[in-house]
């Protein structure tokens, strides 16, 4: 587009919607004009790729994930359509700034953490590798929440995203779809063939809403469908006429309470009913809309396999595989086994935690109440699979029951995804294989098959090129701009490990990069930061096993030494802390409030705060993250050994030349394999050693008995921070309740003072810093979400690039 045409969308949309001229509308009417006109461009892009895909019959990928966590759109579609500065310049014409315009959207409020930021990143991928996709998940009207510190505590309030963000959605009233739940199902043979009955169920609509996700350079547009729910019943106007108005809006807001909030609480059975609710409601919605849109380009469905792939991520949305069950036989009569050799073709799982406790399961009882269908055919896939596994491990009882889908009063979801799915993959090395020698174990004996690993990876357009715009142009300068489309071909930057102007630059950029995120912060909060003082970011999901209590207890200790002896040399180092803890997480909120107490009581030290300084950052999201992490330059990657999946942010904060200080777990061990040991610090004990330690009988009083640093660091807990005592965190590490110390934070408390100590001391080199994060950046190529989609493509899905 040229500028007078983008001059001339942008007013007309002004006009259109808001009556007024570039000079009367205020930044929200420009920020909604200039999302309107690139959604009309993606909406154009979108028709004709799906014209393209249509017409040459190519296979498509629907990915369903219950979360998708997108973050600002309007930045990531200018700049993947390449339009980023000629719309700078036309909005400088009209009297405004482009970054005022960016800072009107708000995140969208889709997502929790690292789930839906990969889902996020796959998307991207997807579109500017041109491959065919679709992604499905459900259009909340909050967000998780939004978090505020009051007093260290945090409190949840609602995250009504969609006032910013609604522009970029498209209605389809036009493919509105109806998913049953409860009531009683009556089977009735007719005419040859079984005839299910539903009787009293509740029948909610579900609407959808398409997102455009654009592509760099890409002739690809992927959607993003996303659905609200609706009653299906009309108004209740008798009710409202005779006064009883509660009645009446209860009756036509019950359904519409699935798409209201993103992960509901779930600690009471209303709260089960509702997830279980959102799940079906999802799955049901999206394989109608699958099904008809393949019956409208072929007229058959002989060829589902050979045209759809349905990816599964994580347990949330397994019940697509009875769902699609359902489908098949009840409304296309196809038999059981012929149907069910179609599902298992066309769906894969992507398994995200070894923790048992993680792995979803629902009461048969509530489970049979809510989706009666859906259980009948979750019995019968049980019944089929027990069988079968009777053949492979004959008279093993014990290994059966523990692999069936449905076991001692529970339905896993993990389970029906093992035996339902054609692929199952992990997403590491290291979870993929413990994956095959834990929880699925027994699959992996029946199904050897079926099991691989895809390493995680990141939209590194977005995460370097567009988040840290003067480290892509010194990447530009040095080798080209292959690596935007080919990531790759970053490892061309290794052979300026030994030029000076090139590492020169690299601090320089460093250096500006951690000024703007401060002014960012003073504008944000009134905080300011010593951009000269080390800046150490721990960012990720508040929970026990990521361990950001092991880096706050080495943070206390820092304190007293500063304390005892304020007249030695100290580095001087900021701590930024970004996590959100699930609302009925206790331990997790009294961590936050642990952290933040600690930052009040050093920033009341006129000595300390000279030195050090912590600080949290309230309502973590995307936007704060991409203003963050290209400042930052040591990378907290803590979790005990076997517990972390893969991790993104790790490979976020490695392509922007952060060091990272953490264990061999998840994606760390393949970062230390691409970048060599001598450019990661590594600490800790090992998965094995961790198992090897539960086995004799872990007693973490040893390690506070003699470590003189460590109990002088728990003792400071009992006495507290800021005129609060932690004594329960105390307690926690030392004596439960439970198991004290689960996550070994005393265990690996040694190792990672010390090697933080060996970190700190490399700061003092600069040259040899900057080098390592050269060669941080090289090595992060891998890392990319465009590797990502080709291994799946190519594995897992065996889908192909239009451009092929």
């Amino acid at each position: 587009m040229t500028k007078n045409e983008i001059r001339e969308t942008i007013e007309a949309k002004l006009s259109r919607y808001f009556g007024c001229t570039p000079k009367e509308a205020s930044r929200d009417q420009m920020y909604k004009a200039v999302a309107m006109t690139v959604k009309d461009i993606l909406t154009q892009k979108r028709g004709d790729f799906k014209q393209e895909v249509n017409a040459k019959g190519a296979k498509r990928v629907y990915y369903m994930c219950v979360e998708f966590l997108l973050g600002r759109s309007l930045k990531t579609n200018l700049c993947n359509l390449g339009l980023d500065s000629a719309y700078a310049t036309v909005l400088k014409e009209m009297g405004f700034g482009m970054e005022e315009i960016l800072e009107c959207e708000s995140d969208a409020g889709l997502g929790n953490g690292g789930l839906g930021r990969l889902a996020a990143c796959f998307m991207d991928a997807l579109s500017s590798q041109d491959y065919p996709a679709t992604g499905f998940s459900i259009c909340y009207e909050y967000g998780f929440f939004k978090q505020m510190i009051v007093d260290g505590m945090q409190v949840e309030l609602p995250d009504n995203w969609l006032p910013g963000g609604e522009v970029w959605l498209v209605p389809r009233t036009d493919r509105i779809y109806h998913v049953k739940m409860g009531g009683h199902v009556k089977e009735n043979w007719k005419d040859g063939h079984l005839e299910i009955l539903y009787e009293d169920c509740e029948e909610i609509e579900a609407v959808p809403y398409d997102m455009m996700i654009s592509g760099a350079d890409s002739k690809a547009v992927s959607q993003l469908r996303l659905w609200r729910a609706r009653d299906t019943r009309n108004f209740n106007m008798g009710l409202f006429t005779q006064g009883q108005y509660t009645r009446a809006m209860e009756e036509s807001t019950n359904a519409e309470i699935i798409s209201k909030v993103l992960y509901p609480s779930d600690n009471h059975i209303e709260g089960k009913l509702l997830r279980l609710s959102q799940q079906y409601f999802l799955v049901s919605a999206s394989c109608q809309s699958i099904i008809r849109d393949h019956m409208a380009v072929y007229g058959t469905l002989d060829n589902l396999a050979e045209k759809v792939a349905i990816h599964i991520n994580d347990t949330h949305p397994a019940l697509c595989i009875p769902e699609l069950m359902r489908i098949l036989i009840d409304e296309y009569f196809y038999s059981w086994e012929r149907a069910w050799e179609t599902v298992v073709a066309i769906c894969s799982y992507t398994n995200h935690t070894v923790m048992p406790e993680a792995l979803e399961t629902w009461n048969e009882d509530i489970f049979r109440l809510k989706l009666p269908r859906i259980h009948m055919i979750i019995k019968e896939i049980n019944e089929r699979f027990c069988r079968e596994a009777w053949k492979a491990f004959p008279g093993n009882w014990n290994r059966i029951s523990k692999m069936s889908v449905i076991g001692y009063g529970q339905v896993r979801m993990a389970n029906l995804c093992a035996v339902g799915c054609h692929s199952v993959n992990g997403v590491s090395k290291l979870h993929s294989e413990i994956l095959t020698k834990s929880i699925f174990k027994d699959f992996y004996a029946m199904y050897p098959e079926r099991f691989c690993n895809v390493t995680n990876g990141i939209a590194h357009r977005r995460w370097l090129c567009y988040a840290n715009p003067q480290l892509a142009g010194l990447l530009d300068e040095t080798i080209g701009r292959g690596y935007r489309h080919d990531p790759e071909e970053l490892r061309e930057f290794a052979k300026f490990a030994d030029d000076k102007r090139i590492l020169a630059e690299i601090r320089r950029i460093k250096h500006e990069n951690k000024i703007a995120f401060s002014n960012y912060l003073y504008r944000k909060t009134g905080r300011t930061v010593d951009t000269h003082s080390l800046f150490d970011v721990h960012i990720k999901r508040l929970h026990e096993y990521k361990r950001q209590l092991l880096n706050v207890l080495n943070i206390i200790g820092l304190y007293l030494d500063i304390k005892d002896h304020p007249e030695r040399d100290f580095q001087p180092q900021t701590f930024l802390f970004g996590a959100k803890a699930a609302p009925g997480y206790y331990m997790a909120k009294n961590i936050i409030k642990l952290i933040w107490c600690l930052g009040r009581e050093i920033d009341s030290d006129p000595v300390v705060r000279e030195k050090l300084s912590v600080i949290f950052l309230e309502d973590y999201n995307v936007s704060v993250a991409e203003a963050l992490i290209p400042a930052a330059e040591i990378s907290e990657q803590i979790s005990l050994a076997g517990k972390e999946a893969s991790g993104t942010g790790c490979m976020k904060l490695m392509i922007n030349g952060a060091m990272t200080i953490g264990t061999l777990d998840g994606a760390n061990v393949e970062m230390l394999a691409a970048a060599g040991k001598e450019n990661m610090y590594i600490f800790g004990l090992t998965s094995s050693e961790v198992d090897d330690i539960w086995l004799r009988g872990y007693n973490c009083a040893e390690y506070y008995a003699g470590n003189e640093r460590l109990k002088r660091i728990i003792n400071a807990l009992n006495i507290g921070f800021a005129g609060e005592s932690f004594s329960e965190i105390a307690n926690y590490l030392l004596s439960g309740p439970g198991i004290a110390d689960p996550y070994m934070c005393l265990a690996d408390f040694e190792s990672y003072h010390m090697t933080r100590e060996r970190a700190i001391a490399d700061y003092q080199d600069k040259e040899k810093w900057n080098r390592m994060s050269l060669m941080n950046i090289a090595s992060a190529g891998y890392f990319a979400a465009d590797r990502s989609i080709n291994d799946y493509a190519r594995d897992i899905w065996n889908l192909k690039k239009m451009t092929d």
